[in-house]
């Protein structure tokens, strides 16, 4: 089969070169040959936009940033303590006991903004350290709320006056992931400043209400609108919140969350409106008689998808937001949120990649919502990290074998990071989950033993699995299920074995490696098809601009693919 031809099959065909007979349904033989089914890109890259701006950055940052420049550390701030960004000794103990002794760039810069309450949109590469940026000054809020408090008792099991950070989360990994980082924050004694569970996959409502909860949208929504007798359970819940944070904002705005996020955002707008008429009239609202929260007893029982149904015209800010599923009739009006009212709650967002090229665009969708936010930018958001070392390989269907073998031998062997007790890590990445299995076949015949991550596995074997991987090092084969969110230390090599299929995945995968100011080598397999997206990345790169700049908004470069695609195959007939 023709090269270029590749695009246009089902699936694309890989040659397993010099490797001995293996009894596998992803290995088929086609005469003496063997080759492997690796998917192609479903779909073409997807654009970004080109600049996120930022509406406002703390000085102390670019100070910081200032002062490190000639050192060629870009990710501390050297010049900048905890303390000096608001944070109390005691958390700042803590912090520095879990190996934080000092912030990183965009923490120095955000946190400051997060304590002054205001909406604050987080836009950084990954690995800059924003997880800690949104759960310190939170922290710091609640410890400061239950110093003053004497009726605080954190093991109350009703819900009550009780002060909540809510932290939304796409997926189980990212959502464990969180709470483990809120909790390794210890007092005097060994326990957590503020307590973090989660709500997500196998994990239920916890019997302890915390202080911080991390959940998935979907099971969230499952526990609010579950039976509830009392019907005090929702507004109990949404009077508590009073800090929000969205992790992976573009995600969870976008596609099948899309839904789920919108209406919480609302719900929780509304209980902002209830107390705030409160406030101005004087008087106490009793939650538990306001008609607005309450839907049909018939709908109490309708559960929440993981994955509803996309549904593209439903980004909307002021106008009734049409939900499958949906539990609230015709005649509510509490999702509009046009409304002027007196704000309760803090919102803030956070992404490694934050879209903004249009309005149903995450980036375009916050602008609308949220138009006084705080807009922190990371220092290369969307751009070439200088701390990355780029390989870039073109290979045919005959030399994409060995050129994976040789960048994996590269890998294991290279010293990126100085010290010598830490294991080597190399994750390679495919497109789909059969490629995936098929790269981790040829890996093990040739004695190179893997650990497999992929969305078709369980829950339970991506925990273990991903722990072993932590522990031990090695090589993960993964999918993009392990792009976005999942802190691995010290990954020191990223392998492309099928280029990217969209510009968010690109620049999620480079960024499992040079993490936290470390170095870290990227190597990039890709085939004549994908030659010119590759020479507009790698020019991108070269001019420090950012990757999505190499495509237009009028998808011109996009369509310039598909006329040169098609004078080939007219060539070819002719």
């Amino acid at each position: 089969m023709a090269l270029h031809h590749l695009r246009l099959a089902p699936l694309a065909l890989l040659r397993a070169a010099s490797l001995p007979p293996l009894a596998s349904s992803r290995i088929a033989a086609r005469g003496h040959r063997r080759v492997l089914l690796f998917a192609p890109p479903s779909w073409p890259w997807r654009l970004l936009s080109p600049g996120a701006r930022p509406r406002a950055l703390a000085t102390a940052a670019a100070e910081a940033d200032d002062a490190t420049s000639g050192s060629g550390n870009e990710f501390f701030a050297e010049s900048t303590s905890w303390a000096s960004l608001g944070v109390s000794e005691r958390l700042a103990s803590a912090l520095c006991s879990a190996g934080l002794s000092r912030p990183s760039l965009v923490q120095a810069t955000c946190i400051p903004h997060v304590l002054m309450a205001n909406d604050v949109i987080v836009a950084a590469e990954t690995g800059s350290g924003k997880t800690h940026g949104y759960l310190v000054p939170l922290i710091e809020k609640l410890c400061s709320k239950s110093s003053t408090t004497k009726d605080d008792n954190c093991q109350d099991t009703t819900p009550g006056a009780h002060d909540m950070v809510l932290v939304l989360c796409p997926n189980v990994m990212l959502c464990e992931q969180v709470v483990r980082m809120a909790n390794s924050l210890l007092d005097e004694s060994g326990k957590p400043l503020k307590r973090a569970a989660a709500v997500c996959g196998p994990n239920g409502w916890p019997a302890v209400h915390p202080d911080i909860l991390v959940a998935t949208p979907a099971a969230l929504l499952n526990y609010l609108f579950d039976y509830d007798p009392e019907k005090r359970r929702r507004e109990r819940f949404m009077r508590n919140v009073k800090f929000v944070v969205f992790d992976e904002a573009d995600m969870l705005l976008c596609g099948s969350f899309e839904n789920q996020v919108i209406r919480l955002i609302n719900m929780l707008r509304f209980d902002e409106k209830l107390l705030s008429r409160a406030q101005d009239s004087g008087k106490d609202i009793s939650l538990g008689s306001d008609d607005e929260y309450h839907e049909d007893s018939k709908f109490e029982t309708a559960e929440f998808g993981s994955s509803d149904k996309e549904i593209e015209d439903n980004i909307v800010e002021d106008r009734l937001v049409k939900l499958e599923n949906s539990h609230v009739g015709a005649h509510k009006d509490w999702r509009r949120v046009r409304k002027i009212y007196r704000r309760s709650k803090q919102y803030v967002f956070v992404a490694a990649t934050l879209p903004q090229s249009g309005k149903k665009t995450a980036g375009g969708v916050l602008q609308r919502m949220f138009p006084d936010a705080v807009w922190v930018s990371g220092t290369y958001l969307h751009r070439h990290n200088p701390r990355l070392e780029r390989r870039w390989i073109e290979v045919t269907a005959d030399t994409q074998v060995d050129a994976l073998l040789n960048a994996v031998k590269y890998g294991l062997k290279s010293e990126v990071h100085d010290a010598k007790d830490v294991p080597r890590r190399t994750m390679v990445f495919t497109n789909t989950v059969d490629a995936a299995n098929s790269v981790s076949d040829i890996l093990h015949r040739v004695g190179i033993p893997c650990i497999l991550y992929h969305r078709e596995s369980s829950l339970k074997e991506r925990a273990n699995n991903l722990q072993s991987f932590r522990e031990n090092g090695g090589v993960l084969v993964c999918t993009d299920a392990a792009a976005r969110g999942l802190d691995v230390p010290n990954v020191s090599h990223v392998i492309q074995a099928e280029f990217a299929a969209c510009a968010v995945d690109f620049l999620h995968r480079v960024g499992r490696t040079a993490r936290a100011g470390q170095s870290g080598i990227v190597t990039s397999l890709y085939t004549e098809a994908n030659r010119d997206l590759v020479r507009a990345v790698r020019q991108a790169e070269e001019l420090a601009q950012p990757v999505e700049g190499a495509f237009s908004r009028k998808r011109s470069f996009r369509n310039k693919l598909k006329k040169q695609a098609l004078q080939k195959r007219e060539a070819l007939l002719s």
